[in-house]
């Protein structure tokens, strides 16, 4: 039997040069040769990788303001006060870029919260860890406000 095989798709060789062919395309009014589908898939993608990036980002700069606030090691208190600015700075970055992002760094918080408490608590386990934040949920306070 004789296999028939179909050539393989610019976006199966080469993800950046189909790019590149799709942006060419979208700039020159060229929709009817645009693969809409994986284009729709792609910008989902986008999507997806931001709002993991804002989830991971929170939740490490949750599990360093706690370490910061909680932990008594001030060998160690410099380089988390640099891990949270650094965060912290990102996700400034992020919400700047995407303004819509704000809604989803507020639905995520308490999940963060959990996770950044639960890596803690192992990591640091003679310390005690409040069961709840104990201050601002409110996003700008989050990313500016010094808690300790």
């Amino acid at each position: 039997m004789v296999e028939i095989t179909h050539p393989r798709s610019l976006y199966e060789q080469d993800l950046m040069a189909w790019y590149e062919d799709t942006i060419a395309k979208l700039k020159t009014g060229n929709f009817s040769d645009i693969d809409v589908n994986r284009l729709i898939e792609e910008i989902e993608g986008l999507a997806g990788r931001d709002r993991r990036e804002l989830k991971s980002r929170l939740r490490a700069l949750l599990a360093h303001l706690l370490k910061r606030i909680y932990v008594n090691s001030s060998n160690d208190y410099r380089s988390w006060e640099i891990t949270v600015r650094e965060q912290r700075q990102q996700l400034l970055d992020m919400l700047e870029q995407s303004p819509s992002l704000r809604n989803y760094f507020a639905e995520i918080f308490p999940r963060c919260w959990n996770d950044a408490r639960t890596e803690v608590k192992e990591d640091y386990s003679q310390t005690e860890f409040p069961n709840e934040w104990r201050f601002s949920h409110e996003i700008d306070a989050l990313l500016n406000e010094k808690f300790w």
